[in-house]
């Protein structure tokens, strides 16, 4: 066998953060320059003798996602990037072929159903609005939501400055009903909720959300509940738009619609040309593969919740990052 022609080759890597972020992220993440080679490298070597990893990227601001969103905790990071690779893999619809020139993916974005506004809040972050309500569910599929989320996701987490300064939600409930409830079973919204918050490397800094109808009150206490207190603490629900600006949300870097200043198409103009700068990259992640017959069936039907069954772990007295293992040991990865 030749050797492996990974996705991305290692690089010398070089900080391309801001003064300011880079203090956000000894402050917040403890990341400096010693941690940060010491830990890409550690990252690097585990992933290049990893059996169970067929391909990956190894460059910087690829592994960085997962080491800053893990604040650079080697074996859990590990535990990140092989779930991660597992979840693209058994979720292959929703990860691969992540092109956003696909006619339903134009279309959903010229709905305006998900795309992030142009710049950044006074914090620096990067903000995404979502309207479900303008997502047909008898017209696209569960399928076609999960695809245009991935492609809005992996786009932003690219970016090393979000990576650090994280991310703001904001949502519009209007015109969500019933049948968007129906296109996923709850089992799939308890995978989708959790996968979504351990195995997607983003620091979700806030979360505003208007117009949720009262009948589907139900829904969001389940989705609720299926959150990490620490999300669920950021999450501020209004019952309008007059609300959530009387509750002093800011509302400045929203859509004109909303209370900023630009309309939203052309904000949803600006965000597509980010779009077409970085499919080229997304569309290379498809490279990215594991040895899935090597994962419990469990790992494979879906739930990426057996990983640590049967795997090679590295002794934890010695941490050696280089064994075929997670340095340490697996802790709790049950998502059912």
């Amino acid at each position: 066998m030749g050797a492996v022609e990974w996705v991305t080759e290692e690089e010398t890597y070089d900080c391309t953060l801001s003064e300011e972020t880079q203090k956000i992220a000894k402050d917040e993440l403890r990341e400096d320059k010693n941690t940060r080679d010491q830990a890409l490298a550690q990252i690097k070597n585990w992933i290049k003798l990893n059996p169970r990893i067929e391909n990956s990227r190894l460059d910087g601001r690829f592994l960085l996602r997962f080491l800053r969103c893990k604040k650079f905790n080697v074996p859990m990071t590990q535990e990140a990037v092989e779930r991660y690779l597992l979840l693209r893999q058994v979720y292959h619809p929703a990860f691969n072929n992540l092109d956003i020139t696909e006619n339903t993916m134009e279309e959903l974005l010229a709905l305006g159903y998900l795309f992030a506004v142009p710049g950044r809040d006074v914090k620096g972050r990067r903000v995404i609005v979502a309207r479900p309500g303008v997502f047909d569910p008898y017209k696209y599929t569960n399928a076609d939501m999960c695809k245009i989320h991935a492609i809005t996701y992996e786009s932003l987490m690219e970016d090393e400055e979000s990576q650090v300064r994280g991310f703001v939600h904001f949502a519009d409930g209007a015109g969500v009903s019933f049948p968007h409830l129906t296109l996923f079973t709850p089992k799939e919204a308890v995978r989708i909720v959790k996968n979504g918050e351990r195995t997607v490397p983003m620091r979700h800094k806030e979360v505003h959300a208007i117009n949720v109808h009262p009948s589907l009150k139900f829904a969001l206490d389940f989705g609720m509940s299926l959150i990490s207190e620490k999300i669920r603490s950021r999450v501020k629900i209004y019952t309008s738009l007059e609300d959530a600006k009387n509750n002093k949300m800011d509302t400045s870097m929203l859509p004109k619609e909303y209370g900023g200043t630009m309309p939203m198409k052309e904000m949803i103009d600006l965000w597509r040309k980010e779009l077409l700068e970085i499919r080229p990259t997304l569309l290379s992640h498809d490279k990215m593969k594991v040895h899935q017959e090597m994962y419990p069936e469990k790992a494979r039907e879906g739930a990426v919740s057996a990983l640590k069954q049967g795997l090679n772990c590295a002794s934890s007295e010695t941490g050696d990052p280089t064994i075929h293992g997670i340095s340490g040991s697996f802790r709790k990865l049950e998502v059912d």
